[in-house]
């Protein structure tokens, strides 16, 4: 049986992470893939109670957004989540100066089969209980890029305006959406993070390489 592709959406706030998955979702339905988009559920959370998570009930929103994910990805080959539990641990080291969700966050994200990382290049703009402001993008870039290299995860950075943001995306996904005979989805390559020097998007290189396990 041949695994899902699972594609993690990952930023900081206000960096179109929502309205990228979005549009990856519809052009891959297009396309005739059956594709399950799993939406943030810390927005669901916040919506819901009308106010934003207490430290201690961060590690049961990351729990809910990781059961959700795999909950998509039974019966369906791609699955595009709108970030994962890592960015409940990131926001969970900014906000609360805990450090205790990054394990179990990062475990769980191994299974992601591509991460994708928003860049800071869109314009901020406010949206309710979950945007502490502009200010904030930075540092939570920096974590969350400190956290997936910790982590052992490659990534690709997602820059550009509408179309070309959309465009960086497939590209991005082209390696892992490589045909193999019996399925018309199999991740066979990754993209692989190379740019070690200062994490700034506008100088960030990446490079296709084989996956071992592929």
């Amino acid at each position: 049986m041949v695994e899902p592709l699972v594609i993690a959406v990952l930023g900081a706030e206000s960096t179109g992470k929502s309205t990228l998955a979005t549009r990856l979702c519809a052009q891959l339905q297009g396309e005739g893939h059956r594709v399950a988009h799993v939406d943030e559920y810390l927005r669901e959370f916040c919506t819901e109670r009308a106010r934003t998570p207490q430290v201690h009930e961060q590690a049961a929103i990351a729990a809910e957004q990781t059961r959700r994910i795999r909950a998509a990805a039974v019966d369906h080959d791609i699955v595009i989540a709108d970030t994962t539990a890592l960015m409940i641990a990131v926001y969970s080291d900014w906000v609360f100066a805990d450090r205790s969700l990054y394990a179990s966050a990062l475990a769980a994200h191994r299974g992601r089969t591509l991460t994708l990382v928003t860049a800071l290049d869109l314009p901020w703009q406010s949206d309710g209980l979950q945007r502490d402001g502009e200010h904030v993008r930075e540092p939570i870039d920096g974590l969350l890029r400190a956290a997936l290299r910790q982590g052992g995860i490659a990534y690709s950075v997602i820059a550009g305006q509408g179309a070309d943001r959309l465009a960086a995306a497939r590209a991005a996904m082209a390696p892992a959406l490589s045909p193999r005979p019996g399925s018309p989805i199999e991740p066979r390559r990754r993209w692989r993070h190379v740019c070690e020097r200062c994490g700034d998007a506008a100088c960030e290189q990446h490079l296709l390489s084989r996956d071992p396990n592929g």
